[in-house]
């Protein structure tokens, strides 16, 4: 098992989030902007990274998760740009400048609200199976 894909997985997903049409316009960022952020943008967030390794080679899972976040009011906004989000990532064409991209599948989500209401967050956790 290497955690040495993780740099390139991230990378891959940014370019591919950045490069969807459906997504222009919208920030996509890995830490939260300084004062919060305002608008809606996406949040590549943390990750587990699990050993998948077997005979045939090396391997992992990296169980990551991609948030949206809004301050429009209502879900709606937030939910449009999570299932753009979703809608790019899954089983997408990637490559990687170290291992190869498998699979990359979606696990589940969460809609939340934050700040008393006036945030809407929406974490979407996805599976990705990288070799080595």
């Amino acid at each position: 098992m290497s955690y040495g894909a993780a740099a390139a997985l991230q990378a891959a997903i940014y370019t591919r989030l950045t490069s969807t049409p459906a997504l222009v316009g919208v920030p996509v960022v890995d830490a939260m902007p300084s004062g919060g952020g305002t608008g809606t943008f996406v949040l590549i967030g943390p990750e587990d990274v699990l050993d998948q390794s077997d005979k045939s080679g090396g391997g992992a899972e990296h169980r990551l998760t991609v948030a949206v976040i809004s301050d429009f009011a209502g879900f709606k906004a937030a939910k449009d740009v999570a299932v753009a989000v979703s809608d790019a990532l899954i089983d997408a064409p990637m490559a990687l400048t170290r291992g190869h991209l498998v699979g990359l599948r979606f696990l589940r989500a969460k809609a939340v609200r934050l700040d008393e209401g006036g945030t809407r967050r929406i974490d979407l956790s996805f599976r990705a199976r990288v070799e080595d």
